[in-house]
């Protein structure tokens, strides 16, 4: 792992966001590397409500949260199937954890990853925590002190090992950097299993489906190639393996709710 990701793949409006809170990726302990993508930390102090927009990642993310009037609580969050939507007001803090694609497996690996997704569920429904490690995550106004409990937090539930979750990991992996694999008879082909025996393992430790972290991975390119500016539709449709622009458009509209276009603008 060569530190967090830069990029703000997934973030609708992501200009707006980072012009109204102070947001942060943090690696976390060397120990956990293998299964996590990074800490993302979020502060905020608003005079006004804002309310953010997200196109999640393949991911389970563990969010430890205080906001306005709200206690301090932790949640599990499954892979999210639609846009996730989130008003932010007054002040608050976000710790977060997103794993890697198959990674969240190894600390709850008595429950197959799908029986999470589309769901938020209290983190000690599903993880060992207690009120004390929340406190100790969110509390601390030196980010240091916050990335170092939450490595505290998560060496101490002990990952196991899982061959399997690793073989998820890096079926992932190639799906988000090779951008020739567009179908999953392709994936299936090379790897030399069965769709059923994939969708089984993606199931079990991912999530989601591999056509769907396919097509969630060509929206996320889409979503920042539209942030970036002019964009040749078209072409971007073709490089992105749909049959036409027609295709791309409709995914976009339904995932995001606005046609590519009228979001560029």
């Amino acid at each position: 792992m060569a530190g967090p990701r830069r990029d703000t793949r997934g973030i609708v409006d992501a200009p707006g966001l980072f012009a109204r809170v102070r947001f942060r990726r943090r690696e976390p302990a060397p120990a956990l590397r293998p299964y996590l993508e990074h800490y993302w930390l979020i502060d905020w102090d608003l005079e006004q409500p804002y309310v953010s927009h997200v196109v999640p990642h393949p991911s389970v993310n563990v969010v430890f949260q205080r906001s306005g009037t709200l206690a301090p609580h932790g949640e599990v969050a499954g892979v999210g199937l639609e846009l996730f939507t989130q008003k932010l007001a007054g002040r608050g803090r976000v710790c977060g954890v997103q794993f890697r694609p198959g990674g969240f497996r190894p600390f709850a690996p008595h429950r197959p990853v799908a029986e999470w997704t589309g769901r938020r569920v209290p983190v000690a429904d599903v993880l060992p925590t207690a009120d004390a490690d929340i406190a100790a995550i969110l509390d601390p106004d030196d980010e240091d002190a916050r990335v170092a409990a939450l490595d505290t937090h998560l060496l101490g539930l002990a990952p196991r090992p899982d061959p399997q979750a690793l073989h998820a990991m890096a079926l992932v992996d190639r799906i988000r950097t090779d951008r020739t694999i567009r179908r999953v008879a392709r994936l299936t082909e090379e790897e030399g299993v069965s769709a059923r025996s994939l969708q089984r393992l993606f199931a079990a430790y991912v999530g989601v489906g591999p056509k769907w972290v396919i097509l969630r991975y060509r929206i996320h390119e889409a979503l920042e190639r539209a942030e970036s500016g002019a964009v040749d539709w078209p072409a971007l449709a073709a490089d992105l393996g749909y049959s036409d622009q027609a295709h791309l458009v409709r995914d976009f509209t339904a995932t995001v709710g606005v046609p590519p276009t009228a979001y560029a603008r």
